[in-house]
């Protein structure tokens, strides 16, 4: 295996709905664990809002290298606007719980 480095993904305007990003990521997460597991890694994402109303996403993935994370993008049927690749981490807090009501 190759050893994978981190990576920011945006994926801009994409979605109508966090219930949509759901949706992808089913597949999303299917194709990396099943088809390409030995070059990339899904670690977690964050639906944001967009100024035109629809929803985006900021994705932390792991992957051998860029070129992966697009053919899993493809593979998938979504976006990667941005990648970039991660030169450290600062943890300041970890992620808040998401608590339902």
């Amino acid at each position: 295996m190759s050893e994978l480095k981190t990576y920011a993904i945006r994926r801009r305007s994409a979605w109508a709905s966090p219930a949509e990003v759901e949706v992808t990521g089913g597949r999303s997460a299917d194709i990396a664990d099943n088809e390409m597991p030995a070059d990339i890694r899904w670690i977690r994402t964050y639906i944001v809002h967009e100024p035109d109303g629809l929803v985006g996403t900021v994705c932390i993935y792991q992957a051998s290298n860029p070129g992966k994370i697009i053919e899993h993008a493809v593979r998938t049927g979504m976006p990667a606007d941005e990648i970039s690749e991660v030169a450290d981490t600062v943890i300041v807090r970890p992620d808040p719980a998401v608590v339902e009501a």
